[in-house]
């Protein structure tokens, strides 16, 4: 009998001698909460419906249920993993790579919109055991006979609350419509909200519920309400106040609206901070450049929605702050438990008006505590000038598609006494560009070595991004 307490180890599991050697390669011991209570369900087959967030080690869990009942020799589509975008569709598509290196020719594939058409019907034609993408693509390739999922054995969906925001009901219900009756299905979703439930009850046969309270430490998330006065600009400056005074060199500014992110990052800008918004509006080509500037650490400050930063796990993050309170109250526990992950230490702070006491009330009784209040930052530190973000990011206009790799950049700027290793940041190749962070008092001279330089024989373009 399967041990589902949270600390037990994953060779508790009926897992292949492959899967568990490869995990403990990688350094997992004890199953997370939400491992330990959805895969011994998951591994037997049942449909499992989880409320999970994004950090939680969710991946893992449907990842070694969908590895588990693959047939290797096999390459026909037998699982698919439908994601809100295509960052988080990439973001798992790398893991199930990960969990499944020591399986024999185990193929992956990802098909999101925003890339190009052709060289997806190109990999489809090869065949693929996984399948991770989003709804709308996924829906086209079916419409157009390019995907068949007749052999579909375990159907995922990832964030699942977050497509139905997104509007993505109706291409569920028609990639449904394309998949065996006798398939598994796993639902996993950050809150189960009345859009969610009739989805599942729709889709799923007998689901086991898995819920796994969550919950913050304590001792590593300072959690505390700042009062202001109504008004914009008395909430602008808190949030300047409050931005000087701790000087996170990586945060997350949440606000309720699309409008209110631009108006927010605008004004911190034109105080000097290093800000970007994130919302739904952002063309995919914008979003994955701005995403790449926040996790190089080459601007300091994301403002966001909630829809739009769900399903980024943004690791290290030394700060959140909640512009308001959020509107429902789970998502505030989401937002505040962004900050402090793996046991280091964060900063949480939530802004109150005059007129929102009955918020403040409301998220006290949810949390079945009063949170601590404390007074703002004396006005003297507005004197202050705000943190200039330690790096910066070049873009250059190969990829992987010229066949170029992060070694290659990165032997670009430091061969032939160039830069130091340690001045070079993190590098992310994509299909056709690629970014690399550098320090910001060498930016200059990186960007000079690549454009007078060549990489595979080839000069490249390049340029800065971003402040």
């Amino acid at each position: 009998m399967s041990d589902s307490s949270p600390d037990a180890a994953f060779a508790s599991l009926p897992l292949a001698p492959e899967l568990l050697d490869n995990l403990a390669s990688l350094g997992f011991a004890a199953m997370t909460p939400i491992q330990a209570e959805s895969l011994p369900p998951i591994l037997a087959g049942r449909d499992v419906i989880a409320r999970a967030k994004t950090g939680s080690g969710k991946t893992a869990a449907f990842g070694l249920g969908l590895l588990s009942r693959l047939a290797l020799s096999s390459f026909a589509v037998q699982g698919l993993v439908l994601c809100p975008t295509r960052e988080l569709a990439d973001q798992v598509a790398g893991e199930l790579r990960r969990l499944a290196r020591t399986l024999p020719n185990v193929k992956v594939l990802t098909l999101c919109g925003g890339a190009p058409f052709g060289p997806q019907l190109a990999s489809l034609a090869h065949g693929a055991h996984i399948v991770v993408g989003t709804p709308g693509r996924i829906e086209e390739h079916l419409r157009k006979g390019s995907l068949t999922l007749d052999g579909l054995a375990t159907l995922v969906l990832d964030e699942a609350d977050r497509m139905l925001d997104m509007g993505f009901q109706a291409s569920l219900e028609a990639i449904v419509d394309e998949t065996p009756a006798s398939r598994q299905t796993l639902l996993f979703s950050a809150t189960f909200s009345d859009a969610v439930r009739p989805v599942a009850a729709a889709l799923m046969r007998d689901p086991v519920t898995v819920e796994v309270a969550e919950t913050h430490d304590a001792g590593s998330i300072h959690e505390r309400v700042y009062r202001v006065a109504d008004g914009d600009e008395a909430r602008l400056e808190a949030l300047c106040r409050l931005l000087l005074h701790f000087r996170p060199g990586s945060s997350v500014v949440f606000c309720n609206t699309k409008r209110e992110t631009d108006e927010v990052a605008q004004a911190l800008g034109a105080e000097g901070f290093s800000a970007l918004a994130l919302h739904g509006d952002l063309e995919q080509a914008d979003r994955d450049r701005l995403l790449v500037l926040f996790a190089n650490r080459s601007a300091s400050i994301l403002v966001a929605t909630d829809v739009a930063a769900r399903g980024l796990d943004i690791a290290e993050l030394d700060a959140v702050f909640n512009y308001q309170i959020a509107r429902e109250l789970e998502v505030h526990v989401h937002r505040v438990g962004r900050t402090g992950r793996a046991g280091s230490a964060g900063i949480a702070c939530t802004l109150v008006g005059e007129g929102e006491e009955y918020r403040l009330e409301r998220l006290a009784d949810f949390l079945g505590e009063p949170l601590e209040e404390a007074p703002l930052p004396p006005r003297s530190v507005l004197s202050r000038e705000p943190l200039v973000p330690p790096m910066a990011t070049l873009q250059l206009g190969s990829g992987k598609k010229q066949k170029v790799r992060p070694g290659d950049i990165l032997g670009a700027l430091t061969g032939e006494a160039g830069l130091a290793g340690d001045q070079v940041g993190k590098i992310k190749v994509l299909a056709n560009s690629a970014f690399v962070a550098v320090r910001r008092e060498v930016a200059d001279e990186a960007l000079a070595r690549l454009l007078n330089g060549r990489i595979k024989g080839r000069s490249v373009r390049a340029r800065r991004v971003g402040r």
